[in-house]
């Protein structure tokens, strides 16, 4: 939640802090130390910054602030999944998720309060919309996941390199990333400003329904990896199941994943498939994936379905799961299907619904039970 009267530099980029810097007389170079200080070392307020001279640190209490949401829920499952429901305003609340695994930890962050594309397998599209969220309440939830992980207290004592628990971010929580790119953008720059998180950028991963414009403005602007939520082999499912697929049909999402390619860090689209027991997961429907996969360099995630509340699906069983990958491999193709992470606390993937006002009215008001004043 933002001051209103002070900057909340939390989301500011090195090119938006640079400008705030400049409007109070100073330097760029102070701009980057500040942002180290609030990024590689997790400072929350500019007394920690104590190689900032004194008068600068005065504008600073003055003029900004750093605020990231307010952990409002923070729970643990058997698997060392960690989920944080993060309050952003009086009326909505977000989740995100810490998934650690050998080798790496990743992050799954949300973009938006609620979700507008309404597809029917996902919690967060089942509870309807009530607004974009800001880059530092993007940037935020990495933030707070840092200090939740000791991340910024070992780098302070580290002199800021140090081992990260967080090696990897996936815009894949709540909400649709490519409606919200003015404070996605800025977020992910950070994500892989050397001042800032220091992540490469295949080490960033922006998941998208299908909205195609997003998808091209991504790639000029700012190119990471790029997760497709594809779910159905043919137009005429994949319009029930993301319904956006109706504007933005296969064929044109195709021809955006190529656009994409010329830019993007990896040399290959991941295409996410949620595994609906008699629903998209015949092997006869996934030898009709066999004919995208000739027009787009990919490869294909399966995801089992993680039931919600009224969901209406079931999951794949898991030798139907295995049937269905070994079709694609047999033609070539990398296939993972991801381990369920998370589920025990409603962290998995599709189930993260946070509280949410929802103003597009396909739900009724969630309450927000768990929120302060």
């Amino acid at each position: 939640m933002q001051t209103k009267l002070a900057t909340n530099l939390l989301g500011l980029d090195s090119e938006g802090m640079e400008k705030c810097f400049a409007k109070l007389g100073e330097k760029p170079f102070r701009a980057r130390q500040v942002l180290k200080w609030i990024h590689r070392r997790g400072a929350a307020d500019f007394t920690a910054m104590t190689d900032i001279a004194k008068d600068l640190r005065t504008k600073l209490n003055q003029a900004a602030a750093i605020e990231p949401p307010v952990v409002v829920g923070d729970s643990t499952a058997a698997d060392g999944t960690r989920k944080w429901l993060l309050k952003v305003d009086g009326a909505n609340a977000v989740e995100a998720v810490f998934i650690p695994e050998d080798g790496r930890g990743t992050l799954c962050v949300s973009s938006q309060a609620g979700c507008t594309l309404a597809c029917p397998f996902c919690a967060t599209g089942k509870q309807g919309f009530n607004r974009n969220l800001s880059a530092a309440e993007i940037i935020g939830q990495l933030w707070l996941a840092n200090q939740a992980l000791g991340c910024h207290e070992v780098s302070a004592r580290a002199g800021i390199d140090s081992a990260r628990a967080i090696s990897n971010v996936v815009f894949m929580g709540m909400g649709e990333p490519m409606l919200n790119l003015d404070a996605v953008i800025p977020a992910a720059r950070l994500m892989i400003d050397d001042n800032g998180y220091g992540l490469s950028r295949r080490r960033v991963t922006v998941s998208t329904s299908g909205v195609l414009p997003g998808m091209d403005r991504l790639a000029e602007e700012c190119p990471v990896a790029l997760a497709v939520s594809l779910h159905a082999p043919d137009n005429a499912l994949r319009d029930r199941l993301v319904p956006i697929n109706r504007k933005y049909p296969i064929r044109q999402l195709i021809a955006a994943c190529n656009r994409y390619l010329e830019r993007a860090p990896r040399d290959f689209i991941t295409f996410e498939y949620v595994m609906l027991e008699g629903v998209n997961d015949s092997d006869a429907q996934a030898r009709a994936l066999l004919g995208i996969a000739a027009g787009v360099r990919c490869k294909f995630n399966l995801i089992p379905f993680n039931a919600f509340h009224d969901s209406g699906y079931r999951r794949s069983g898991a030798e139907r799961i295995r049937s269905f990958a070994q079709v694609l491999q047999r033609a070539g193709l990398t296939v993972t299907t991801r381990k369920t992470r998370g589920d025990g606390i409603a962290a998995a993937c599709g189930q993260l619904a946070g509280e949410v006002i929802d103003r597009t009215r396909r739900s009724k008001t969630v309450p927000i039970t768990a929120l302060g004043a």
